[in-house]
């Protein structure tokens, strides 16, 4: 530090440093909320299969949780497929539901309409579905159900992108700033270090920039060019995931002042003069601890508020449990990253910021492996959804990266332990000065001292053709020139430091594979709710038998009534998730058709709290209904619910526990 440095009062920085990051840090927290594990369709005004009088002036879908929508969301479409509705789409919920709406346009002609919607829920999962009504009767339609899916084609592949490098610049930014804090205070002076913690800052910035400006496309047109819409900018601000991404940028805005303090006040305070630096020191390190870590924790959150921590079971300890989960591998990954930067860059590194790196990687790998677990039975709930379902492999492949990872570091920190032991015995003082190094350097030293003497020679016998200034400057391009080439010469020569870096060069390679396969498994759909979905986590007792094919069921009936006993036969065609036929007889104790009033028909999903989902099915034929386009929203065990009116005050509900596949 030269005596010209800017010096800074200690008390005043940590103060600054502390309550800006509280402020920025506590943004998080108001973002919360419970949600289930993924969001369905569950009603519609007009319902699925109805015919209405006169046509109306709104469509409005009802979903079970928050869903982010964009202005192509809901389409309808006329008989002819063209546009039936104004094309803006409305937020009506209120009183706790959640429900969307979109005009249409006046005067619309008697047909069967049909509407396509498209939404990507609280956990980030696309979501999609069709349904149709009719005005005044139904008819044939050549409308064509829009085959694009939310979060697919080109952006859904930047989107992916862009959130697997926010992950890698989350790693760097937090893991090298950890590293250069808890593991080696005089890597702050380091240029290569700088660079890192830097890059790792704005490549999480950009990442998260992208994710703001692709959300509006990613959950609504698919079109790459309506990212520069300001108006789907709005509405993505005014979406859970919006006020995370916006807050992950105010406090990467704290994480600047962060980094700026660490590379600039810190570093100069490297060799304190007195007793007063040293305590600025100790104050300026106590600061940037615990400010660094309430910032850290503030970015984790903004992923844990989004994500799969956000919805599901236990929310109030998955998410805390999430940002430490993210945290320790931020600790771990980013730190390795580090390292490895420090033993191919860096002239030198002391045994002993190994050694406490390898301390707190395997302090990190606990927590890892804590949170992981919980995690993993939370999201997986099941030994069938480990294996049976794509987030259950994912996480296998996970952990088996994991396990190799772990087994890596095994072999780092034996060469730890080597060289703390080679340091002991008073043969190395840090990894890059090998046994040979000192009288190498000696060497060389000679030999520069002769080279400097040489030269000087030269200048006393050349002063009318070179000036002495300019002498000077190429003396100390050459002096600087020889001691970067002895620094290089000694650090790669070293054994120690040679096996330390390949073993952390694989550890690094390992970890890029790991952040690949764990940015996937975000964007997964859980274990638990796909296999809730399936119906494979088992049903109720009347639960009918799982078919391949349609459904069919008999029931008895009994309104209490004249002529009020009978059996109804239903079936679902084809009888799994999405649009089906469904067709219902209603028979006589005599085995003969029995024209009642009315039937109608709901479903509802217990394990998910859908429903009930009404039908009203047509009048086809006598004793027969019949409803088109039934949609069942997901998997799972159902509760068909049929009503069956024999007369003006005579009525029963049967129902019956289907498996839809």
């Amino acid at each position: 530090m030269t005596a010209t440095a800017p010096r800074f009062g200690s008390a005043p920085l940590v103060r600054l440093l502390l309550v800006t990051t509280v402020l920025l840090g506590t943004v998080f927290t108001v973002l919360s909320g419970t949600a289930s594990a993924h969001a369905a369709l569950t009603g519609s005004t007009p319902e699925d299969g109805a015919v209405v009088a006169t046509a109306p002036k709104d469509i409005s879908l009802t979903f079970s949780e928050q869903v982010a929508m964009g202005d192509n969301s809901i389409r309808v479409l006329d008989p002819s497929n063209k546009r039936a509705d104004a094309g803006k789409i409305r937020d009506l919920s209120s009183g706790g539901t959640v429900t969307y709406g979109i005009d249409l346009h006046p005067g619309l002609p008697d047909g069967t309409y049909t509407v396509a919607w498209q939404a990507v829920s609280a956990d980030s999962h696309p979501i999609s579905g069709a349904f149709t009504f009719s005005i005044g009767a139904p008819s044939k339609t050549t409308a064509t159900v829009p085959t694009e899916e939310a979060g697919g084609g080109l952006v859904g592949v930047l989107y992916d992108i862009a959130r697997y490098i926010s992950y890698a610049g989350f790693i760097l930014l937090i893991g090298g700033a950890a590293f250069v804090l808890g593991c080696w205070p005089r890597g702050a002076s380091v240029r290569p270090l700088q660079r890192l913690v830097v890059q790792g800052w704005l490549t999480l910035t950009a990442a998260t920039l992208a994710l703001l400006l692709l959300r509006s496309p990613y959950t609504g047109s698919g079109k790459l060019g309506d990212a520069f819409d300001l108006g789907g900018l709005q509405d993505v601000l005014a979406t859970k995931t919006g006020a995370a991404l916006v807050s992950r940028l105010l406090l990467l805005g704290a994480a600047a002042l962060f980094v700026a303090v660490l590379f600039g006040a810190y570093a100069k305070r490297e060799t304190p003069r007195d007793e007063e630096e040293s305590k600025e020191r100790k104050d300026l390190t106590f600061g940037l601890a615990v400010g660094g870590t309430v910032v850290a924790a503030g970015i984790a959150g903004t992923w844990a508020l989004a994500e799969h921590a956000s919805t599901g079971i236990q929310t109030g300890l998955a998410m805390p449990v999430d940002v430490l989960h993210l945290l320790a591998m931020a600790t771990w990954l980013g730190g390795l990253t580090a390292l490895l930067v420090a033993l191919y860059r860096a002239p030198s590194i002391e045994n002993a910021a190994v050694r406490r790196f390898s301390r707190i990687a395997f302090i990190s790998v606990v927590v890892l492996a804590a949170t992981g677990l919980y995690q993993s039975w939370r999201q997986v709930g099941s030994w069938s959804a480990l294996w049976g379902t794509s987030y259950g492999q994912l996480l296998l492949v996970k952990v088996g990266l994991v396990a190799v990872l772990v087994g890596i570091a095994w072999f780092s920190r034996r060469w730890t332990e080597r060289l703390g032991q080679r340091a002991e015995a008073g043969t190395e003082a840090g990894i890059g000065q090998g046994a040979g190094a000192e009288n190498e350097s000696k060497a060389e030293a000679e030999a520069a001292t002769g080279s400097e003497t040489g030269s000087e020679t030269e200048t006393a016998a050349a002063t009318t053709v070179v000036d002495d200034s300019e002498r000077a400057t190429q003396l100390a391009r050459q002096k600087a020139a020889l001691a970067s080439a002895r620094q290089k010469r000694i650090r790669d020569a070293d054994p120690g430091r040679i096996g330390l870096r390949r073993s952390v060069l694989a550890e690094a390679g390992v970890a890029v594979v790991l952040l690949a396969v764990t940015t996937v498994l975000t964007s997964t759909e859980p274990g638990r709710t796909a296999e809730q979905e399936a119906g494979a986590t088992g049903g109720t007792a009347a639960t009918a038998p799982a078919t391949e094919g349609p459904v069919a069921l008999t029931l008895p009936f009994d309104t209490g009534g004249e002529n009020g006993e009978g059996t109804v036969r239903i079936t679902l065609d084809p009888g799994r998730s999405g649009a089906n036929e469904m067709h219902i007889y209603v028979d006589g104790p005599d085995g003969q058709p029995l024209d009642v009033p009315e039937v109608k028909a709901a479903f509802t999903l217990t394990a998910q709290q859908i429903g009930p989902l009404p039908i009203t099915p047509e009048h086809f034929a006598p004793g027969h209904w019949s409803a088109d386009a039934v949609q069942i929203p997901m998997p799972g065990d159902w509760q068909l619910q049929l009503t069956i009116r024999t007369s003006d005050i005579d009525q029963t509900t049967v129902d019956k526990n289907v498996k839809i596949g």
